[in-house]
């Protein structure tokens, strides 16, 4: 019987019952595979479903501080003590956290009320009609021939032609510079690279389950590590209905509260 690839969310502990601030729209989780959902409109969905969370606050990072950025470093999963570097022990310490797998840093543009050992959970984050940007390393294909890596035709089966019928052919290293310019399509590696899939309408969520479903296909396998973030692409229909309800979001996707300065020193 295979193994099951599934990576197992860490369970929150005491200290991560207070909830960390939704400003931070980002979350990690497990890609579990693929279904289909009807729409309340009936109309028939292909949708991915991620078990988002949930997740733990770790480390948080202000502009003022000796990083010069704010930002908060969030974890998922879980991992034997055998496996803990030292440098990640002090962390779930600090935040008196479980072992946790996988860590990521978001940028944020201000990391007030964030503190180690908050929870992140789906609830408060993402609601059905949200979009998000989904990232994950992509299906390792390994090693491919320029045939298939990049649809090369071939050489020709016969007139004098002899074992070359998936030949690249030439590389022009003869002309005028005497070497092979940079970007020559040939050989190479194929996946295994981080992919972001943009702009995934978010179909459906299940806060007692940590299951969000986007619409269409997620990079990477199932039980791959995935990212969920606010997506940063240009939707004009969003930002209308924003712009229209008066809300005013700085670029990292943070609510700018009414009478606060959008840039510093503006009077």
């Amino acid at each position: 019987m295979a193994e099951e690839t599934t990576e197992t969310a860490a369970a929150p502990t005491a200290a991560q019952t207070k909830q960390a601030p939704a400003t931070l729209r980002a979350l990690l989780g497990t890609k579990m595979g693929m279904t289909q959902l009807f729409t309340p409109e009936g109309e028939l969905k292909g949708v991915t479903i991620i078990k988002a969370g949930p997740c733990a606050v770790l480390q948080v990072k202000k502009a003022d501080g000796p990083d010069g950025y704010a930002a908060v470093l969030i974890g998922f999963g879980e991992k034997p003590a055998k496996a803990v570097r030292s440098s990640e022990a002090g962390l779930f310490k600090k935040a008196g956290t479980t072992n946790l797998r996988h860590l990521r840093e978001f940028r944020i543009g201000d990391s007030k009320g964030f503190e180690p050992g908050q929870a992140l959970t789906l609830e408060g984050r993402f609601e059905v009609g949200d979009y998000v940007d989904v990232q994950a390393p992509s299906k390792a294909s390994g090693f491919q021939g320029a045939m298939k890596a990049h649809n090369f035709r071939g050489m020709p089966a016969s007139h004098g032609s002899s074992d070359k019928e998936r030949s690249p052919g030439s590389l022009a290293s003869r002309r005028s510079l005497g070497r092979v310019l940079k970007g020559q399509r040939m050989a190479t590696r194929k996946g295994g690279e981080t992919t972001t899939a943009q702009k995934m309408a978010v179909i459906k969520v299940e806060l007692e389950s940590n299951l969000i479903y986007v619409n269409g296909p997620v990079p990477g396998p199932a039980g791959a590590v995935v990212a969920i973030i606010e997506t940063s692409a240009n939707l004009k229909k969003v930002k209308a209905a924003v712009k229209a309800s008066g809300i005013r979001k700085d670029k990292m996707g943070n609510i700018i509260q009414p009478g606060a300065d959008k840039k510093k020193g503006k009077k």
